[in-house]
């Protein structure tokens, strides 16, 4: 009787730059096993192209957006092939990819979660501490008919516990427009003073003040809001050291 052959899913996290990522994972791809290798390129706004990618790991990727990911087509494929999705900073920071390995355990796909550096270890960089972060969020792109505020509500809800907010912002949302979107939902953005966080994780700049004191040629993508609640000594001298 021939022996079973099991394939494997592999959801590897690439980190923050474009050689974030781990000794592991690095030594998967150079494997020479895997059948396909695919890149999510849907939930954030990349620091360095595919092709650069590409050159620095030494691989071939296809890109994956939101409908195939959704679709779950590649536990599937996992089924009779070895797969690799590459999720830039953390593999499981969204929810698209926990649905994928709730998916594999259900069809008894065997899966391998590789981590790496993402937002939420990072953003400690500018000197707040973790532990005194509450709910993240996100600011949306508005559109004519789309302004959802929801977002507020948890900045609120934080605030009531003194809690920092983490604020990330969508794919192609300038730092301009989230700037106006963020006054228009609430005018007190028009005074009090935020963290802008840019690049982080690859070339950090953390830029403390008010949002129209903020230098918007400054902000490069992909880059993030922290909203900061009640400040410790501690926290306040080094968010003063480490901001621009």
């Amino acid at each position: 009787m021939p022996l079973q052959a099991y394939y494997m899913l592999y959801i590897i996290g690439l980190g923050l730059d474009v050689n974030g990522i781990s000794l592991h994972g690095k030594k998967i791809l150079k494997s020479g096993n895997l059948d396909k290798i695919y890149l999510e390129n849907y939930t954030v706004e990349f620091p360095y192209s595919t092709k650069e990618l590409e050159k620095e790991l030494k691989i071939k990727v296809t890109e994956a957006g939101r409908e195939f990911i959704e679709s779950e087509k590649i536990v599937e494929e996992a089924r009779n092939e070895d797969v690799v999705l590459l999720v830039y900073g953390s593999p499981l920071g969204a929810t698209t990819h926990i649905s994928l390995v709730n998916s594999a355990k259900k069809q008894k796909v065997k899966y391998k979660i590789l981590y790496s550096g993402s937002i939420f270890d990072a953003v400690a960089e500018c000197g707040l501490s973790l532990y005194k972060f509450g709910k993240t969020t996100s600011l949306p792109k508005y559109t004519n008919n789309y302004k959802p505020t929801s977002f507020i509500e948890v900045i609120k809800e934080n605030q009531k516990i003194n809690a920092h907010t983490l604020l990330l912002v969508d794919i192609g949302l300038s730092f301009e427009n989230a700037k106006i979107e963020l006054i228009e939902s609430d005018k007190i953005f028009e005074k009090e003073k935020v963290i802008v966080a840019s690049q982080i994780g690859i070339k950090s700049r953390f830029y403390y003040g008010k949002l129209n004191e903020i230098p918007k040629d400054k902000i490069k993508a992909p880059y993030c809001i922290i909203i900061p609640g009640e400040m410790s000594e501690v926290e306040e001298e080094s968010l003063n050291n480490s901001s621009q």
